[in-house]
């Protein structure tokens, strides 16, 4: 998106999986007058309980199967309702909530207020330990189900009410005007009445409200989903359904894609961008995306969290050299960062080109005086932790490393550190189980600038897996939300976002367009702002 100007648009935050995971092969496609496609994916990190999926191929899933309260315009980002017919407040704390009418789950059970209210609970309640458990924060009584030490002292939270099959109301803790607009992330979606009574059947079979439900799920190699036909929204599919084909390698997705045994890839390799679009034509997509890759640290290890460290950081940064890096390895697919959010906010919506100021710059010299001035390398040498299912993460993690260790006149000071899967390195960098940097990318959710600081910045936010915390940082993010004019917010996002810079909470890289392409069978194709394919508007035949 460009030029977003409004704070009151919507949220929902996941870990950026760069990777597109997968077998090899990829199987009958069937004829070109079959309805359904399929496209490249990788097995999610966690089952798919809507408030415990913070990655984007889970994601990807929840947004087929599930429709919320608001819903992200696929061309704008606007936050948009669907199952709210209205949001009402006036004082932005206390939210009286009324549903529409006529709005069922694909198992025929009607979606009303307590569908809403019982899934929240849930999603917030410490004893179910989601990883989006978080986003329930602002609700009145959140600190009872979910406290920071011991054991949780209440079921429900104390804000939600419902007050009749279509009505229910919310009291938050604190004033958050932009509180309806995050209503449209996956955590906030009803539940029926299967998940909650039959825990173990409904994660084998994921039922939902959206325009497909789930036909069938092989780990590790496909997710099979139809067409829901009953399905009441405006967004109904334009297809019969998506198979979802698990990839360990987007190279041979890519290839399959050419070979005619897969319609979609939506991350076209970096090997393969040179060719992509003499190979495809005018079936590639690459359009910006509010995404942003960063290089984060692990601040539970003392190393990386002792006097000095900033100065590593920092000249760790300045010995990265984001020009050359996203013109020879990702064709100008990507864009040096200067600052920890997006362009596509814009100006007015948070950005600020060059808030990095010299620490984004490259610098040989500078980078090896400020390493030296901070006392070294942790023990001598940086391993940039990553997945190794996609050739791009090796691609730029060598490019990166060989750029430090130019800059270092060591060729040994920094490594690149491979995990097999992206489950096995999410596994691990969401666990507190690294020793060093590692990769970490940013979809955003909404264009707001508190996506991209909050989740990943607060102390113990859902998405702070280096486990940075900073007091001022807090404070400047909890002001910010507060405020009602939108300007002023942007510019208090603004003062906590130079905390983070001023201690290098993680290294901003570059800002990543989406790419998609497709076959021939396939038309009407394209990513929303959050690079994610809008299946449910593909045609096929």
């Amino acid at each position: 998106m460009r030029g977003a100007t409004h704070a009151r648009w919507a949220a929902c935050a996941m870990a950026v999986a760069l990777a597109t995971s997968g077998c090899g092969g990829g199987g009958d496609t069937g004829s070109a007058g079959d309805a359904a496609l399929s496209a490249a994916w990788t097995d999610p990190q966690n089952p798919l309980e809507p408030a415990n999926t913070n990655e984007v191929q889970g994601g990807k899933v929840l947004n087929m199967i599930f429709r919320g309260l608001k819903q992200y315009d696929p061309k704008t980002g606007e936050a948009e309702d669907v199952l709210a017919e209205r949001i009402e407040s006036t004082d932005s704390q206390n939210y009286t909530i009324t549903l529409k009418d006529g709005w069922t789950f694909s198992d025929g059970e009607k979606v009303t207020a307590k569908s809403f209210v019982d899934a929240w609970n849930y999603g917030a309640s410490l004893k179910n330990n989601q990883k989006n458990a978080y986003f329930f924060g602002y609700i009145d009584g959140y600190d009872q189900v979910h406290p920071e030490k011991g054991a949780q002292t209440a079921d429900t939270m104390s804000g939600l009410k419902v007050v009749n099959d279509r009505t229910f109301t919310v009291r938050l803790s604190q004033k958050f005007s932009s509180f309806p607009d995050t209503l449209g992330y996956n955590a906030f979606v009803p539940l029926p009445r299967a998940f909650f009574d039959d825990h173990a059947a409904w994660l084998a079979k994921p039922v939902g409200n959206g325009p497909y439900s789930v036909e069938s799920y092989t780990k590790g190699s496909e997710m099979r989903l139809v067409k829901w036909d009953a399905y009441p929204g405006e967004d109904a599919a334009r297809n019969s359904g998506v198979t979802l084909k698990v990839y360990t390698d987007n190279n041979t997705a890519y290839t399959d894609l050419m070979a005619g045994n897969l319609d979609l890839v939506d991350d076209v390799p970096a090997q393969q961008l040179k060719n992509v679009k003499a190979d495809l034509g005018d079936r590639y997509l690459n359009t910006p995306a509010g995404i942003i890759q960063t290089l984060a640290f692990p601040f539970y290890d003392k190393e990386w969290n002792k006097a000095g460290s900033d100065k590593v950081r920092k000249g760790l940064s300045r010995a990265i050299d984001r020009e050359q890096i996203t013109e020879t390895i990702f064709q100008r697919t990507r864009t040096p960062a200067t600052d920890w959010t997006s362009p596509v906010l814009g100006a007015e919506g948070g950005y600020k080109d060059g808030l990095c100021g010299q620490w984004c710059d490259y610098d040989p010299a500078a980078a090896k005086k400020l390493i030296e001035e901070g006392g070294g390398l942790p023990g001598g040498q940086v391993k940039i932790t990553y997945n190794a299912d996609t050739g791009s993460h090796k691609l730029w993690v060598d490019a990166v490393c060989n750029s430090i260790n130019n800059a270092l006149d060591n060729d040994r000071a920094c490594v690149g550190n491979p995990i097999g899967t992206f489950a096995d390195f999410r596994a691990k960098s969401t666990t507190q189980k690294l020793s060093g940097p590692f990769r970490a990318g940013w979809q955003m959710d909404y264009p707001l600038p508190q996506n991209f600081l909050q989740p990943l910045y607060y102390t113990d936010a859902s998405s702070n897996d280096g486990k940075w915390s900073n007091e001022e940082f807090d404070k400047l993010v909890d002001e910010a939300n507060a405020e009602t004019d939108v300007a002023k917010a942007v510019q208090t996002f603004q003062k906590a976002e130079q905390v983070v810079r001023d201690h290098m909470a993680a290294i901003p890289l570059w800002y990543q367009n989406g790419s998609a392409g497709w076959s021939s069978r396939l038309s009407n194709v394209s990513l929303n702002p959050f690079s994610v394919p809008v299946y449910d508007q593909i045609k096929v035949g």
